[in-house]
C-alpha cells in the first residue's frame, strides 16, 4: 500500500518500527508494510492508514427498524454504508462478501457525499452497518459529524468489540448504537464460531458506552442452534443486562439462517427464541422481542402498565402506533422508553 491509499487514522500508538491499532481490543501491532487482522488497517511508513477511507462497498437506504433498532427514531429511514473488512471472522456471517473480503475495493465516496445521498433519499439518518463499522471508525465520525450538522442521526450497528479509545470517538457523533451478542457471548462459542478469545471487551465497552456518552444503547443476540442457544448462558447475559443497563433495555433475540460456512444448520426454530424470550422476561427485562420472525407476536412492543400492544410491526415496518405526543400508553399513560415521535415510512408505505 502507498501513503495516497486512504487516510492516516487516528486510533494508534507508535510502538517502536511497528504500530499498535487501538481501534478493538486486538491491539494488533503492525510492522511496517502489513495490514492488521480486519484487513483495512495497516502500518506505511511508520503510521497506521485506514487503506478504505472514503471507499464504499455497499450503500443502501433501510428502515431503521432493518437494522433493527426498536426505539430510537421510530418509523425513519437511514442511509446505510459500509467498507470491506472485520475485526470478527463469524462462520454464519450473511455479509460475508463484505465483511471477510481482506481487499480494500469500493466506490469512492468522501463523507460530504455520504451526507448529499442521505438527504437526497429522504433519510433521517445514517447508519453505519453491514461490517463491524469500528474499523473504519475515523471514517464513520467524518461523516457523522458532518450528517449531524446536517440535522441528521448517526446509527451503528456493531459487534460492540471494541475500547476506551474507539468509545471516545464514539462520543464526537454517535447517537444510536445496537450491539450484537451472538450465541448468548457464551466463551466456547465465541471463540470458536467468532474467532476472538474472550467476549468480555464486549460487555466493557458497553459500560464504557453507558457511563461515558449519551449514546441510545439496544441489544441483540443471535440464537445459533445446536451451538448458541444455551438457556444458562442466556440467564446469565439477561442478568447482565438487568444488572447494568436496568430493566427497560430492548433486547431482540434474532433468528439465524444457514449462511457462509455453516450452511448444514437449521433455522433456529420459533420454539428457541420464544424460550429465550421467557428467560429474558423472568430476569426482570420489560421489552424483550422475537427478531426475523416477521409477524411473530413479541416483534411488537407491549405497555407494562396494561399490557396492550402500543407499537405493532410487521418486519422492520411499524403497522400500529398507540403512544401519544410524548410516547405514553394512550390507554394507561405508561411511558414507554422510546426516543423520537413515529416518521412517516417512505413513500407512505405500509403493511395492512
Amino acid at each position: 500500500m502507498s501513503q495516497a491509499a486512504g487516510k492516516e487514522a487516528v486510533l494508534y500508538v507508535k510502538e517502536g518500527d511497528r504500530v499498535k491499532c487501538t481501534a478493538c481490543p486486538r491491539y494488533c501491532k503492525i510492522p511496517q508494510g502489513k495490514i492488521g487482522f480486519c484487513g483495512i488497517r495497516g502500518n506505511v511508513d511508520g503510521r497506521l492508514f485506514l487503506f478504505v477511507y472514503g471507499k464504499v462497498i455497499a450503500a443502501n437506504v433501510d428502515p431503521i427498524g432493518k437494522k433493527p433498532v426498536m426505539h430510537y427514531a421510530p418509523g425513519s429511514w437511514v442511509y446505510s454504508i459500509a467498507t470491506t473488512g472485520c475485526n470478527f471472522m463469524c462462520q454464519f456471517c450473511q455479509n460475508f462478501d463484505i465483511s471477510q473480503r481482506r481487499k480494500v475495493e469500493g466506490v469512492d465516496m468522501n463523507p460530504r457525499e455520504v451526507v448529499e445521498n442521505a438527504q437526497k433519499t429522504n433519510c433521517q439518518g445514517v447508519a453505519y452497518t453491514y461490517n463491524e463499522p469500528s474499523i473504519f471508525l475515523e471514517f464513520a465520525r467524518d461523516c457523522g459529524v458532518l450528517a449531524r450538522k446536517k440535522g441528521l442521526f448517526n446509527v451503528f450497528v456493531s459487534n460492540g468489540y471494541g475500547t476506551p479509545e474507539s468509545v471516545g470517538m464514539m462520543k464526537e457523533f454517535l447517537d444510536c448504537i445496537t450491539v450484537d451478542f451472538k450465541g448468548n457471548a457464551e466463551l466456547k462459542f465465541v471463540r470458536r464460531y467468532i474467532g476472538i478469545p474472550d467476549p468480555q471487551p464486549i460487555f466493557d465497552t458497553i459500560r464504557e458506552i453507558r457511563d461515558k456518552t449519551n449514546i441510545h444503547i439496544e441489544l441483540t443476540d443471535l440464537v445459533v442452534p445446536e451451538v448458541g442457544d444455551n438457556l444458562e448462558e442466556a440467564k446469565k447475559l439477561a442478568k447482565f443486562v438487568y444488572d447494568e443497563l436496568g430493566p427497560d433495555m430492548p433486547i431482540q433475540f434474532l433468528r439465524f439462517y444457514p449462511d457462509y460456512k455453516m450452511m448444514d444448520y437449521a433455522p433456529t426454530s420459533i420454539e428457541m427464541l420464544e424460550k429465550h424470550y421467557e428467560v429474558a422476561k423472568s430476569a426482570g427485562l420489560r421489552y424483550v422481542y422475537v427478531g426475523n420472525v416477521p409477524g411473530h407476536k413479541w416483534s411488537h412492543t407491549y405497555c407494562p402498565g396494561c399490557n396492550s400492544m402500543v407499537v405493532g410491526r410487521f418486519g422492520a415496518f411499524i403497522t400500529k402506533w398507540e403512544l401519544d405526543k410524548n410516547n405514553r400508553c394512550s390507554k394507561c399513560g405508561y411511558q414507554i422508553p422510546i426516543i423520537g415521535q413515529l416518521k412517516e415510512p417512505l413513500f407512505n408505505f405500509r403493511f395492512a
